[in-house]
């Protein structure tokens, strides 16, 4: 039976991290980080069973966390309130060597860089109210609009992990009737095999689209999503929601822009505090 002592250290599992986040588009939910990195390790059963601590936990999960939180000091990963791990620009470029010295650098400072994380400033582009949502949402289409095709497919993969999809994966199969991904949606006790599609465009996408996507879904899955940068043509939401076809969900650009926003996915929201004061209540005393 495998104790504690077979289980790999947290250094042991930074490196895996990497990889296994390069190899699912740089970003992976805690489940599906700790079945993915457990196998690409080889960790047997046994030390998979292995628990510690006072709260009984599962010592590879703890392990894990504790080598994100390194990783997250040292600027390689990031993460979501909801538990989605990505991997930053520094961490997509690192070596293992230079993963080595900026750990080393890190535990020596580890007090200075929390204190400058507490004190982290509010970012150029922040939105300050619904006042401004013509204006964040220009901003922010523009900036999809830049982007590469895979790195849009990476955003959308992201996007659907924080909104609780597991094992999304991008495929971006060429003659694959438009499909770019795969992802499995939990609702309570039921699972969903879901498809998607991407659309990085500023156009309109017609019927015949989201008919072609439904024939590439046939007798693969019921559930489908198309998003995209543009918008959709009213024949485009009637073939979506066809009688005695399977509906397929539509998420245009101005809904992406609400999710994003919703996630913090690229805007970040500030709130304002207004305090004012009202004479006539003052009356009653």
């Amino acid at each position: 039976m495998a104790t504690a002592a077979d289980v790999p250290t947290h250094e042991a599992f930074m490196w895996p991290i990497i990889e296994r986040l390069k190899a699912h588009g740089r970003s992976m939910s805690n489940a599906e980080m700790l079945e993915d990195v457990a196998q690409h390790m080889g960790l047997s059963e046994d030390v998979l069973a292995v628990r510690v601590g006072k709260f009984n936990e599962l010592a590879v999960a703890q392990r894990l966390g504790f080598a994100r939180s390194w990783l997250k000091l040292a600027g390689v990963v990031d993460n979501s309130q909801r538990g989605v791990w990505t991997l930053t620009p520094a961490g997509a470029d690192i070596t293992p060597i230079e993963l080595a010295e900026n750990m080393r650098q890190v535990q020596r400072s580890y007090s200075r860089k929390v204190r400058e994380a507490r004190d982290q400033p509010v970012e150029p582009g922040t939105v300050a109210g619904e006042e401004a949502s013509g204006d964040w949402k220009d901003q922010l289409m523009a900036q999809l609009l830049v982007l590469d095709p895979s790195a849009f497919e990476r955003l959308c993969q992201r996007l659907l992990r924080e909104y609780g999809f597991i094992k999304v994966e991008v495929t971006g199969k060429s003659g694959d009737g438009g499909i770019d991904g795969t992802g499995v949606l939990r609702v309570n006790l039921l699972s969903f095999h879901v498809l998607f599609q991407c659309k990085r465009y500023s156009g309109s996408v017609g019927a015949g689209a989201v008919r072609d996507f439904r024939g590439a879904m046939v007798g693969r899955t019921d559930k489908g999503l198309i998003i995209t940068t543009g918008t959709f043509t009213a024949d485009a939401r009637r073939e979506a929601t066809r009688d005695g076809a399977p509906a397929i969900d539509l998420v245009d650009g101005d809904a992406l822009c609400d999710l994003l926003k919703d996630r913090g996915l690229g805007v970040r929201v500030r709130m304002v505090e207004e305090v004012t004061v009202t004479e006539a209540a003052f009356a009653d005393f």
